[in-house]
């Protein structure tokens, strides 16, 4: 079967290659897909340029990708939540990703039945922003009635976190480009600042959360929106002491992200303000539940622009570009 591969890190990043390798066989407690459309992200080119190597450390060649939607071709022992020929999507297991593939054999827990009203290419936009949006709101502790301010809301993540946050009965702010106002609304914004006329933190004030995606350039004026006692969670930035615990991880990387995520620790400190780090993790029961709390809204994706797999780097550097209006999808 052919997969996009990474041969190794490179700071610059790298082109993928395309290979035969063998199809997989799914073990205990796996599903074999036949993957039909992957998304593509920003995760994907951190992963090229190393960025994450201290989160998920992964050995070479790694085929590529992170998000998936298939059908279920073979089910390995003891699953019984899925049959042959379920339509599936799903975030890939952190250790075992592998979308940007023709076949993967993939944890049953990490994935979901695709709600029928999707097509393959709009399916391919939920797993990683929805989760991302969920598993942040989650870590926020958000309740209904609390106001959320989304940095930068009118690309894919915005199409995803700004209707689980409604859902969720959180009021929505988020800023961008004026030209996106129009959409950023009806997915359930109740307040939209343009960039170019306005500055977010002249018009918000005492926000419960912030969700950051843009990472150092942004968050000391994040903060300033935020009200004492708020949190702050990061896309972009850094892991810090509190992330390295929940996430399980050893206490040399205990001591070195704490070192490295002290300097925000400190920001939020100033007000009794709390910073947090997510990094999103495969969930087919959040899937599920992303669905359910849409109630009779359908979710509601944006595809930018579809690319075969024979066209993954071209996918991969419109992605790096930014300015995206919604999601890059690999149809494979």
């Amino acid at each position: 079967m052919k997969a996009a591969l990474l041969s190794g890190y490179d700071k610059n990043g790298r082109n993928l290659e395309l290979r035969d390798i063998p199809k997989p066989e799914p073990e205990t407690g796996e599903v074999l897909v036949k993957v039909s459309t992957a998304g593509v992200n920003p995760l994907d080119n951190m992963i090229v340029r190393g960025e994450v190597k201290l989160i998920v450390p992964y050995s070479f060649p790694l085929a590529m990708g992170n998000e998936l939607v298939g059908t279920v071709e073979a089910l390995g022992h003891g699953v019984s939540a899925f049959a042959v020929g379920d339509r599936v999507y799903g975030r890939m297991p952190l250790a075992k990703i592998g979308a940007f593939a023709e076949y993967v054999a993939v944890d049953a827990s990490a994935l979901a039945k695709v709600p029928g009203y999707l097509s393959d290419e709009e399916a391919a936009c939920v797993p990683l922003t929805a989760l991302t949006g969920l598993q942040s709101f989650d870590l926020m502790g958000a309740k209904p009635g609390n106001t959320v301010f989304i940095s930068g809301g009118t690309g894919s993540l915005g199409a995803m976190a700004i209707p689980v946050a409604k859902g969720m009965g959180l009021t929505v702010a988020t800023n961008g480009n004026g030209r996106s106002e129009e959409r950023v609304r009806a997915l359930g914004a109740d307040v939209f600042v343009d960039y170019k006329k306005q500055d977010y933190v002249e018009v918000l004030r005492d926000v419960d959360f912030v969700l950051d995606t843009l990472g150092e350039r942004e968050i000391e004026r994040e903060f300033s929106i935020l009200k004492p006692g708020g949190t702050l969670v990061s896309l972009r930035a850094v892991p810090n002491g509190e992330f390295a615990e929940r996430t399980g991880q050893s206490w040399p990387m205990r001591l070195l992200f704490g070192m490295a995520g002290r300097k925000y620790d400190k920001l939020a400190e100033r007000h009794g303000q709390r910073y947090r780090f997510v990094f999103v993790h495969e969930d087919g029961a959040g899937l599920d539940r992303v669905a359910a709390l849409m109630g009779d809204r359908k979710l509601e994706a944006s595809v930018d622009a579809v690319y075969s797999l024979d066209e993954v780097n071209s996918a991969l550097e419109k992605v790096a570009a930014g300015g995206s209006k919604g999601k890059t999808i690999l149809r494979i």
